[in-house]
C-alpha cells in the first residue's frame, strides 16, 4: 500500500512538472502582432467590433485578458481574446484596429510585441 501511495505521488508530481512549462509559456511570449478591421463573426460567436479592445490568439481561452506591449515604442494595451488566429506564420496575436491604433502601429500593419496574461 505504501508503494502505491509513493508511486501515485511521484506520478502526480511528474505530470505537474510536465504541465507547468506549457502554462508558463502561455503566460508570456514575444513575437509579431498584426491587426484586422473587417466586420465578421469571431470564433467565440461574437460579432467583430473594430472599436473594441479585442484580439485573436491561437490557444488562449476566450475571455482571457492579455497585456500587449509594442516593443518599438513601449505603448501598452489590454485586450480580451475573442477569436482564433493569427494564421500567418510567425505572428502571435491579431488585435482589433482600436488596439493597434492605441499601440501605434496602424501605419505599418505589424509590429514586434510582448504578451502577458493579466489575472
Amino acid at each position: 500500500m505504501k508503494i502505491r501511495v509513493v508511486l501515485s505521488c511521484a506520478a502526480l508530481s511528474l505530470s505537474a512538472s510536465m504541465v507547468a512549462p506549457s502554462l508558463a509559456n502561455a503566460d508570456t511570449s514575444t513575437g509579431i502582432a498584426s491587426y484586422y478591421w473587417q466586420g465578421r463573426s469571431t470564433a467565440s460567436g461574437e460579432r467583430f467590433n473594430p472599436t473594441a479592445y479585442t484580439a485573436a490568439h491561437r490557444s488562449l481561452p476566450f475571455g482571457t485578458k492579455v497585456r500587449v506591449t509594442n516593443l518599438r515604442n513601449g505603448k501598452t494595451v489590454v485586450v480580451r481574446i475573442n477569436d482564433r488566429g493569427p494564421f500567418v506564420r510567425g505572428r502571435v496575436i491579431d488585435v482589433s484596429k482600436a488596439a493597434a491604433s492605441e499601440l501605434g502601429f496602424t501605419g505599418s500593419g505589424v509590429t514586434r510585441v510582448s504578451l502577458a496574461v493579466v489575472d
